[in-house]
């Protein structure tokens, strides 16, 4: 034991190091001791959240403003910075962040432990988060991925917590809903889903009785466009040089595309990702082989399908993906190590195409339009090649008998409680 632990210690002792500078780098640059070139990323958080923040303290959404399109529990992560009285907004949100991003760290450390663990995850986490520059502490999505990450750890053992994880995720912006996609069939299934479906209830409901305008955000949504860094975009970066007349314009807080064909490009977006959610509803059908990384490579797959086939593909959208990548590694057997890489590859030029270069994708010059292919084409190969070992890792081949199939523990008392 004593050499194990030996063997394992310096490992860690850098992991954290490692964690630790480039933490330190991002909260310098956040708290602007040096500046990342392009857009000022930190406006999102001391112009739009704080003035959220004003309104929300009246006791009502934000009823006016088109660019609040988030679930009614965004309400909680607008109003943390509260907790830190002391500190003004900003300063406090991006201290927020920072120990968001310390609470992932941690509960990627302590799943790494055993045998067949490993620490893979924790170093995508570590890599990852930083790859995504100041942006990563200057939107609220860190803290959706933290609880993302805690639900999907907290696995099959714990069904209820999963799915009151994944319902309190999904109210505070939608995505984490997916978190479900893999849990085991039978009583895991029942008990996580139910969970979910309970807290997100309660929590809609509190949120309605508590402020007027809990859901104007499924109206304001609605109304979304082309923004220009999605995959559907790249058809108009193409077209505006080839005579398309169309515009780029600031709409519904981000920057869309806007004019002839537009609207058809969207709707093709959203029937990309409706065919997606068929695709995951066949797999979940026709899966029989559940092994204990499956929930977390489930919702991996799940999460890059809707990321990749979005209208909106917002830089911070990368780190839902970092992490339940993350999630993914954290097995030695995982079948999602190569996705996992092109993910953390994207997110790199993600950095290059927003913020630095973000004056190029605006302008729809070769570079910028080369950004937006390099990252596109990388996140749209991770998703072909997740689905592809998801499916064959799971479901048994034409001819094969599922009962054959490996399952884990989990799945094999599910089924059992299922059969008295």
């Amino acid at each position: 034991m004593a050499g194990t632990r030996g063997t394992r210690r310096p490992p860690v002792t850098v992991l954290v190091a490692v964690w630790a500078l480039t933490r330190a780098v991002l909260l310098l640059s956040v708290f602007k001791v040096f500046t990342v070139p392009g857009p000022d990323v930190t406006g999102d958080v001391s112009v739009i959240y704080q003035g959220w923040y004003e309104v929300l303290k009246t006791g009502t959404y934000p009823l006016d403003d088109v660019t609040w399109q988030y679930p009614p529990a965004a309400a909680l992560a607008i109003l943390s910075p509260a907790v830190l009285p002391f500190l003004g907004y900003a300063a406090a949100f991006f201290v927020l962040a920072f120990l968001c991003d310390a609470v992932v760290l941690a509960l990627l450390l302590r799943a790494a432990r055993g045998a067949d663990r490993s620490l893979r995850g924790a170093w995508l986490w570590v890599a990852g988060v930083p790859l995504l520059g100041p942006t990563s502490y200057a939107r609220y999505d860190l803290m959706v991925t933290a609880v993302a990450v805690a639900g999907l750890l907290a696995g099959v053992r714990r069904p209820r917590t999963m799915g009151a994880l994944a319902g309190f995720g999904a109210l505070l912006k939608v995505w984490p809903a997916l978190l479900l996609a893999g849990t085991p069939r039978g009583r895991t299934t029942r008990r996580a889903w139910t969970s979910a479906a309970v807290t997100g209830t309660a929590l809609i409901m509190a949120c309605c009785v508590a402020m007027p305008g809990a859901l104007a955000f499924l109206t304001f949504q609605r109304d979304r466009g082309t923004e220009i860094e999605s995959l559907g975009a790249l058809v108009f970066q193409v077209a505006r040089h080839h005579g398309w007349d169309g515009k780029v314009l600031l709409n519904y807080g981000s920057v869309e595309f806007v004019g002839p064909y537009v609207r058809l490009v969207s709707t093709a977006a959203m029937g990309l990702t409706a065919l997606g959610l068929c695709w995951l509803l066949v797999w979940r059908l026709r899966a029989r082989a559940y092994g204990p990384g499956t929930p977390g490579e489930a919702a991996f797959v799940a999460v890059l399908l809707f990321t990749t086939t979005s209208r909106v593909i917002s830089p911070q959208y990368m780190l839902w993906l970092v992490g339940l990548a993350a999630v993914c590694l954290v097995p030695r057997s995982s079948r999602m190590a190569l996705p996992a890489w092109l993910v953390l590859a994207a997110t790199a030029v993600t950095l290059l195409e927003f913020p630095l270069l973000f004056s190029h994708v605006v302008a729809g010059d070769p570079v910028g339009v080369a950004l937006l292919f390099v990252r596109n084409g990388l996140l749209v190969a991770a998703s072909l090649i997740a689905c592809r070992r998801l499916w064959r890792g799971t479901v048994p081949r034409p001819g094969a008998r599922a009962e054959g199939d490996p399952v884990s523990p989990a799945a094999a008392e599910d089924s059992r409680a299922s059969a008295r």
